[in-house]
Formats: C-alpha cells, sequence, structure tokens
C-alpha cells in the first residue's frame, strides 16, 4: 500500500515560503509605482521605485527614452507628475522626482554582493498594465552581462527566474527580508524564466551619481568580463585569499585594458591594491576620478599572477 503524504505535512513549508513573501510585498508592495511616459512621437509604460520619501524614484532608462512628460501612480492609485533628474544608459537606469506635497512610502536597496544562488527573488511591478503584480522565483545567477541598447553591455545584472514581462521594467527585484536587490530590466525573448535585474549596489552607485551631477562620470578598461571563483589550485600555492574575480571576456582593441597587456581569459584579481571580486566592485572602482590615473592591475593568467600598468580613460 502506498504511503501517500497528507497535504497537511507541507502546510507549515508553505506557509513560511507565504509569509516571507506576503511579508516582503507588504513591506517593499507600496513604493512600487506605474509610470506613464509621453513623447512628441510616443507613449509607453513601465514601473519604478521609490527610494526615499520626498519623491526619488528609480526606473529604467529605457522606459523614459524620449519623455516628453512622465506621470507616476501610486500603488494606492493617486497619479503624481514627475521629471527626469538624470539617466544613465550604460545601467539602464533613470532616476525621477515624483511631486507629492506629503512624504511617499519608500524602499531599502539591500546589499546586492551578499546575494547567493538559489535564494529566494519576489518581483514587483506592473506587468501589461496590470498594476501590483507580484511574481516570485529564485535568483538563478550573478554577475550577468547583456548588451544595452547604446552597444555597450549592462553589467553585474542579477538573473532570476520570477517571471517579468513588458511593463515590469524599473520594478523591484525584491528578497524575503524586503530590502530591493535589483531593478528589474530586461528578459530574453523566447525564453522561459531568463529575467535580468540591476543589481542593487550598481543602482545605489548610480543613484549617488545622478543625485549628485544629473549624470554618471566614468572611467573605463575597456574590457567585459564576468564574476569568476578563483580556482583553489592556484588560490593555496599563491596565497590569494578572496574567493572570486573578474574574468575577462573580451578587451576592446586599443583600450586602457589592450595597451596596458590584460587579454581575453584573464582572472582580475586586484587594481590599484583593492580586491576585485566581482563585476560590481570594479564598477565601483571606476568613478570618474580615476581617468588618466596609473594603477597597478594583478591579473592571473593561466596560474600565474601578473602585475600591469593600466591607465583609466572617461567612458564617452
Amino acid at each position: 500500500m502506498l504511503d501517500i503524504p497528507q497535504a497537511s505535512e507541507d502546510a507549515p513549508l508553505l506557509d513560511a515560503y507565504s509569509r516571507a513573501v506576503t511579508a516582503a510585498v507588504e513591506r517593499v508592495g507600496p513604493a512600487v509605482v506605474h509610470v506613464a511616459v509621453r513623447g512628441e512621437r510616443s507613449a509607453g509604460a513601465g514601473s519604478g521605485v521609490i527610494v526615499a520619501p520626498d519623491g526619488l524614484v528609480l526606473t529604467n532608462a529605457h522606459v523614459v527614452a524620449g519623455a516628453g512628460t512622465v506621470q507616476v501612480t501610486a500603488a494606492e492609485g493617486r497619479p503624481m507628475a514627475a521629471r527626469v533628474l538624470g539617466v544613465d544608459p550604460d545601467t539602464d537606469l533613470a532616476l525621477l522626482r515624483a511631486e507629492s506635497a506629503a512624504a511617499l512610502p519608500a524602499a531599502r536597496l539591500g546589499d546586492s554582493a551578499a546575494l547567493r544562488v538559489g535564494q529566494l527573488a519576489i518581483a514587483i511591478g506592473n506587468p501589461l498594465g496590470f498594476s501590483s503584480t507580484v511574481t516570485a522565483g529564485v535568483v538563478s545567477a550573478l554577475g550577468r552581462s547583456l548588451p544595452g541598447r547604446g552597444g555597450r553591455p549592462i553589467e553585474d545584472l542579477v538573473q532570476t527566474d520570477a517571471a517579468l514581462n513588458p511593463g515590469n521594467s524599473g520594478g523591484a527585484l525584491v528578497d524575503s527580508g524586503g530590502q530591493v536587490i535589483g531593478i528589474n530590466t530586461a528578459i530574453i525573448a523566447g525564453a522561459q524564466g531568463l529575467c535580468f535585474a540591476v543589481a542593487a549596489n550598481t543602482a545605489q552607485l548610480v543613484l549617488g551619481q545622478l543625485i549628485r551631477f544629473g549624470r554618471v562620470r566614468r572611467a573605463a578598461l575597456g574590457l567585459t568580463g564576468q564574476r569568476e571563483a578563483v580556482p583553489r589550485r592556484f588560490a593555496r600555492p599563491l596565497g590569494i585569499e578572496q574567493a572570486h574575480g573578474v574574468l575577462v571576456a573580451a578587451v576592446q582593441p586599443g583600450g586602457p585594458a589592450d595597451r596596458a597587456g590584460i587579454e581575453r581569459g584573464d582572472l582580475l584579481l586586484a587594481i590599484a591594491g583593492e580586491p576585485v571580486t566581482g563585476v560590481d566592485a570594479l564598477l565601483r572602482w571606476l568613478t570618474g576620478e580615476r581617468v588618466g590615473r596609473p594603477a597597478e592591475a594583478l591579473v592571473l593568467r593561466r596560474g600565474d599572477p601578473r602585475r600591469l600598468r593600466v591607465v583609466p580613460a572617461e567612458r564617452p
């Protein structure tokens, strides 16, 4: 005779999952808004996340591209005029200011460097005009990159299988603690469960620059890469303590990395003495003040550590 488990045996586990999702949604949901854009020849829509009570809203740059007027609508249905404070196409992020006399519910940006593959990920947004829609899945991968609309890759993306659809762009990807771990940005058309969000640490960096300058001034090395584990067979003999670096996937001909002698397949471990544990760490280092200042890059090439002099250039 088959021993068929009773549904009640799964109830505690399912209830714990439900509590985690509902608690996160209750915390962040009120801070997720619908973003409507009108331009001279077109109109569009997406989502956004209020990140400060005075009306600062993060969304995607492609959502507000060509915007003439912008309106955001809060979760409870209140419309507010908004203006674009700055855009950063390289990360597909934009910052808006919603006009409101009262303080608005704001979400908190979490630490995306602490994310682990397999942990719960909850997407909140307005797909296809259906406001305050929630989907849930897991973090599928970290440190992904995708081609951007301007040709440059968008780096340090969080991959998830929480379902996204048109209109989710600019919405929140949330962890079980109710912190925003990413700003939803892209899907792979025709695929199942391949969805991407700009990591929260990158969003925090861009947010600060847009508030201060209205744009993001960056240094560039002229390379693309992704987070990769340091092979233990090399780490132990060489005394390398960090667990991850950036695996160089491509080098721009004639760019700073190329001139420095960095090659495809190198594992970038440090620059100017600072550990490079992932693409997010490298992006944080490549600030505007690094332009034109020589720095020593430590790379691991087929198990051989090399120290190379690199001079970052300003990204156009």
